[in-house]
């Protein structure tokens, strides 16, 4: 056991797999964030469609795609983390990491790729965009970098 209380097996195992578990939380966190955002911004509040460029037949249809990729994702990540769980390798710290950096790279395509370069729909539309934008991006920004400082101080324990 190590100070941990793990085995030196499941270290090993979570060192072998160290890209599985953080693939597994990026796809987690790509999936969670994309239901969170269909639910909430396009069902509930019904501020946009994930393609506002046509009919609103064509952005409810736009919108079960878009939904179907998101449980796609999400029960992707989580056949990973049972596999990897049964296989002593799951390795929650590293995985969360990996669920902050999809959840912020998520935003940050859809706030930035989306938004502005393919103007597929906006945040909201008939206000003023920059508070709406400004918070979405920069929040996302956070949420990634501390995706990125969870997986690196992951990685210091991987060369240990």
């Amino acid at each position: 056991m190590n100070s941990k209380g793990k085995s030196k097996e499941t270290d090993s195992n979570q060192a072998n797999d160290s890209k599985r578990n953080l693939w597994s939380g990026i796809l987690f966190g790509l999936g969670l964030v994309a239901f969170i955002d269909e639910t909430v911004f396009h069902q509930l509040l019904n501020w946009h469609h994930f393609y506002d460029q046509s009919t609103t037949k064509i952005g409810l249809i736009s919108d079960g795609i878009f939904h179907a990729f998101s449980w796609i994702a999400t029960v992707g990540g989580l056949f990973m983390v049972a596999d990897l769980r049964r296989r002593a390798a799951w390795w929650p710290k590293r995985w969360i990491g990996g669920a902050l950096l999809g959840i912020g790279l998520f935003n940050l395509y859809d706030g930035l790729i989306q938004h502005k370069v393919m103007k597929l729909h906006q945040i909201r539309y008939g206000v003023d965009l920059l508070p709406y934008d400004l918070v979405w991006n920069i929040s996302a920004a956070i949420i990634a970098l501390i995706g990125i400082a969870i997986i690196l101080n992951t990685n210091k324990s991987i060369k240990s």
